[in-house]
């Protein structure tokens, strides 16, 4: 494992810990979802970061706005790409 991933595993950690901590705080509801949805969004987002890299900054540099038609397509390209990256993380049945 690069010391990239590694470090992104602590932060990952950080993200979840401080997630489950909001869950305990919060009761379920709406409540919950509003003020814990930073910590969800942020705990997703690390955990796409170290499993696909690359696919993930490709995604966050090609969609991040609008743009010309090859923008788009490349976006779209980019999201199909980190789609086959995540699904090859997920256990097999």
């Amino acid at each position: 494992m690069s010391s990239a991933a590694a470090k992104g595993l602590v932060e990952c950690d950080r993200l979840q810990r401080a997630l489950s901590e909001c869950h305990r705080r919060i009761k379920s509801g709406p409540e919950r979802e509003a003020g814990c949805r930073h910590l969800n969004r942020g705990l997703a987002e690390c955990l796409v970061s170290v499993a696909c890299p690359d696919e993930w900054e490709a995604v966050r540099s090609l969609c991040g706005s609008g743009g010309t038609e090859l923008k788009r397509t490349q976006c779209q390209q980019a999201q199909l790409s980190l789609s086959v990256c995540l699904s090859s993380h997920q256990d097999k049945d």
